[in-house]
């Protein structure tokens, strides 16, 4: 795969389509670009769209964490990006976000407001960040050690394609016979991706998100962002909380929440063809 020179270092990066309208994928914690593999192949003509690897995450460099996990902030994957998109020669885009990536996105926007359009936000992490609690984080430091664990956890991220009683602790997930085999394959390829991202990543991301959540610097400049929000929120989402999507809702000028009955965090991976129709219907092609 080929990869993109973002300052200091080089990130990974694809592309699916043709077309005269661009939308940049920015996914989220744990993750990479191949999350929209799925549901890509669907998307309707006249598209471009381009994928990027955070820095520490699938086919990027894996710099140093630094002190407190500052080679890892949500600023830095910002500027990351950025970086990136004037390499690529992409000077106007609108945006597809999942979980973390939205709050990266965000920056983004208030960093270079003039080159986005659109954003369509899937589960999106807020301008308020997330708290993680010592427990959450100590989860994610066994997750580094073992991947069965890193299997469990990250199934509660794609809850629906799984059977249900096969999440609960101590037990290996199980694929649902109903579910989406596209999803699944791509479920289980993912997470090994997963098992190899950086410890600025595993560590810095629940860090720099909790930092977000006490200093609330982002927060206070919601009412700012004003290009088109559609965020896309499924009923079984047990990650990102309802109340700081409509706090988000409530503050942006043109954002909208929609809540999708029977999908968790990842309509990319649990319902690709759904995802796609959001997709092409938000951004108005095909």
């Amino acid at each position: 795969m080929p990869r993109v020179r973002a300052g200091d270092i080089e990130l990974g990066w694809r592309e699916w389509g043709e077309g005269p309208t661009t939308v940049v994928f920015i996914h989220g914690n744990l993750a990479s670009k191949d999350w929209l593999e799925a549901a890509a192949p669907m998307f309707p003509r006249g598209f471009r769209t381009v994928g990027i690897d955070w820095r520490g995450c699938g086919e990027s460099d894996r710099p140093p964490p630094g002190h407190d996990y500052a080679g890892y902030t949500m600023e830095r994957h910002a500027e990351d990006m950025l970086a990136a998109l004037d390499a690529l020669g992409i000077g106007f885009c609108h945006l597809a976000t999942h979980s973390t990536g939205g709050i990266i996105a965000c920056r983004m926007l208030l960093a270079s407001p003039q080159r986005f359009g659109k954003v369509l936000a899937l589960d999106p992490v807020t301008p308020l960040g997330l708290r993680f609690g010592a427990e959450q984080t100590a989860v994610f430091r066994a997750m580094m050690a073992d991947p069965a664990m890193t299997r469990s956890v990250m199934a509660t991220a794609a809850s629906s394609l799984f059977q249900p009683d096969s999440l609960q602790p101590g037990q290996a997930p199980r694929f649902r016979a109903d579910a989406p085999p596209e999803g699944c394959a791509l479920f289980d390829r993912i997470v090994d991706q997963t098992c190899r991202v950086a410890e600025g990543v595993w560590l810095g991301t629940p860090f720099n998100l909790n930092l977000e959540h006490e200093s609330r610097a982002l927060a206070g400049t919601m009412g700012a962002i004003t290009h088109e929000h559609l965020v896309l929120w499924g009923e079984r989402d047990g990650w990102i909380p309802m109340a700081d999507l409509q706090a988000m809702a409530a503050t942006m000028p043109a954002c909208r929440v929609l809540t999708v009955p029977g999908i968790g965090h990842s309509m990319n991976l649990e319902q690709p063809a759904m995802y796609a129709g959001y997709f092409g219907g938000f951004f108005g092609v095909g």
